[in-house]
Order: C-alpha cells, then sequence, then structure tokens
C-alpha cells in the first residue's frame, strides 16, 4: 500500500467515506450519529467546491456531533480516523 502522504486526495476521500458510510450503515449507532455521517460523506462529493472546501466542511458536521454522550465508543474512534484523513485533505495545497 502506498504512503498516505502520496495518495491522490480521491484516495483518501474514498476512505474517509469508507469509514463514513460503515457508521452511517450501522443500525447500532444513534440515527442523528447515522444521519450526521451520511451528510458529511455526501459533502465529500459536492462539486461546488475545492476538495479542501469539502473536507472543512465534511470536518465540521463530524465535529458537531463528536461528543456526543450517546455515541458508542468504537464509533467515535471511527469518526476521529475519517477527521485524521480529512484533515490531511484539507490542508493540502490544490
Amino acid at each position: 500500500m502506498e504512503e498516505s502522504g502520496s495518495q491522490s486526495w480521491e484516495e483518501k476521500r474514498d476512505k474517509a467515506v469508507q469509514i463514513l458510510e460503515a457508521v452511517a450503515n450501522d443500525v447500532g449507532t444513534p440515527r442523528n450519529i447515522r444521519r450526521a455521517a451520511k451528510a458529511a460523506a455526501d459533502e465529500l462529493f459536492n462539486e461546488k467546491y475545492t476538495p479542501a472546501v469539502r473536507a472543512a466542511n465534511a470536518i465540521e458536521m463530524i465535529e458537531e456531533i463528536i461528543n456526543d454522550p450517546n455515541m458508542p465508543v468504537f464509533t467515535r474512534t471511527q469518526l476521529w480516523m475519517a477527521i485524521s484523513i480529512l484533515e490531511t485533505i484539507r490542508s493540502t495545497p490544490t
């Protein structure tokens, strides 16, 4: 597997979307958290914005729910992983 620094933004986006969709499809996760994860994943495909802005918007959506007291610990960990990937997109000049 390639080093994360050499991956294209699309590869990083796809990895983040995979995590977010797993959260969105987990019936053990509260509905509001699943909805936010789905919205964040969808935002990454918003053609109106640059990849960095899309990533920033998705991060903001995730951060709004990351401290939800009803969130399972594993789900929170997954969301932090998604944020970590998205941060590399947001900080990459395009």
